[in-house]
């Protein structure tokens, strides 16, 4: 018998696995990769398509001058039925082959540390992957789960990622706790509500712990894809007017602006149809400069690196006050000063709806802010400040802790072994 089990947190911006040994009774290693492939654009249709992933994806990327197929967020296009499938070079690439590419890096560096294959998994998987759409969410975990068996794990259960987050709190604990888990990360944000007690962290069904959870479809590609469009957009040609005939002057088409601000959008608008429509319309508005920008954005796959300045300008604003939006690259140039302020109404509409939910979350299960000893946040996305403050605010009397943003959900994943019992 294996002794061994993968905790597995597939998440839109990292995804991290967490290799739980039996005999010890204990977590022996996490491994952590983003989840982002690159296909080279140089092939030899005699070979196989080559792929790379995480770090080496973006450094191959970068080396090969930004050219090729560089793919981010695609956990975000799980759910999505109009997403069949891509091609790429001569292969064809499903959802699921393309999620499978990231699970087996994970797999095949985790069993190189155990040095055995292990086919055993816990695979975390948000409590909503869209907005309580049933169609929607079946598809996305039964892709996510044919991703698990083309990566050679044909042993999987499923636990709700934050659910994963409370389990790794638990080890830290030393009395009985009702906890309100908040984990938000880059596509959802996913709460629990569940009685922890480091008595019982060895039993093995735990269900009767679990006395809520729910969550929506808003995270942190949602702020920055709200950045992307106030802030952004502005430099690639919204606002720009075209002239659709001798003295009549209209909007481009807002689809442009649309699909650079989200990345199941941008990781397939870089065709040769795309580029046609807009050399066409830039001949429109008289080769304005700002359309060229987007010309140049579109062409040149320049898209990760514009968000990786968005990502900076969120990451300062979590511990400053003001930051500069800044990008410069191929004769694009942007320079914005951001204050907290601005930021903060920028992503208003998104706090706002999880604010809403959270609200309602706890009106509908009934839960008494009185009763929660602990409310223990986790992802990468809850340490913005907006986050922080809504949280504060909502429950001032409670106490607000957090373990590592980005790995407790994989680590309590690992520690679900009840599951297969």
């Amino acid at each position: 018998m294996n002794r061994y089990l993968y905790g597995i947190d597939f998440g839109t911006s990292n995804s991290v696995l967490s290799i739980y040994d039996s005999e010890k009774n204990a977590v022996i290693e996490t491994i952590t990769v983003p989840s982002i492939l690159y296909f080279p654009a140089d092939h030899d249709p005699s070979t196989p398509v080559k792929s790379f992933v995480g770090k080496e994806a973006i450094e191959s990327y970068i080396s090969d001058g930004m050219r090729g197929r560089f793919m981010k967020s695609i956990k975000r296009v799980l759910p999505r039925s109009s997403f069949i499938e891509t091609r790429i070079h001569s292969r064809i690439y499903t959802a699921s082959d393309l999620v499978a590419l990231i699970l087996k890096d994970l797999k095949t560096k985790a069993d190189t540390v155990i040095g055995m294959e292990c086919n055993k998994a816990v695979i975390g998987r948000p409590v909503y992957f869209d907005d309580d759409n049933k169609a929607m969410d079946q598809l996305a975990q039964k892709r996510l789960l044919k991703a698990a068996e083309l990566a050679g794990l044909d042993d999987v259960r499923f636990q709700y990622e934050p659910i994963g987050a409370a389990f790794a709190y638990e080890k830290t604990i030393s009395r009985k706790e009702n906890v309100l888990v908040a984990d938000l990360g880059g596509g959802t944000t996913d709460f629990t509500y569940i009685k922890l007690d480091p008595a019982r962290s060895g039993v093995k069904d735990r269900r009767e712990d679990i006395l809520a959870t729910g969550g929506i479809y808003i995270g942190g590609d949602s702020f920055d894809s709200a950045f992307m469009w106030e802030q952004g957009t502005p430099h690639f040609g919204k606002g720009v007017l075209y002239e659709s005939m001798p003295g009549k002057f209209i909007d481009l088409p807002f689809v442009f602006f649309t699909n650079i601000c989200s990345w199941e959008k941008m990781n397939f608008f870089n065709g040769q149809k795309a580029q046609i429509d807009l050399k066409k319309y830039y001949g429109y508005t008289k080769n304005n400069e700002k359309l060229k920008n987007l010309m140049t954005l579109t062409e040149h796959n320049l898209g990760y690196s514009v968000f990786q300045a968005i990502e900076k300008t969120k990451i300062e604003l979590s511990k400053t006050q003001e930051s500069v939006f800044e990008y410069s690259n191929m004769g694009i140039d942007i320079s914005d000063c951001i204050s907290i302020a601005h930021y903060n109404e920028i992503i208003q509409k998104d706090i706002v709806k999880i604010q809403k939910y959270l609200e309602k979350f706890l009106a509908t299960h009934q839960i008494d802010s009185n009763a929660i000893d602990t409310l223990f946040l986790t992802g990468g996305t809850s340490m913005v400040t907006a986050i922080q403050e809504l949280f504060k605010t909502k429950f001032p009397n409670v106490a607000i802790k957090s373990d590592d943003n980005f790995i407790s959900v994989a680590k309590g994943l690992a520690l679900s072994g009840y599951l297969f019992e």
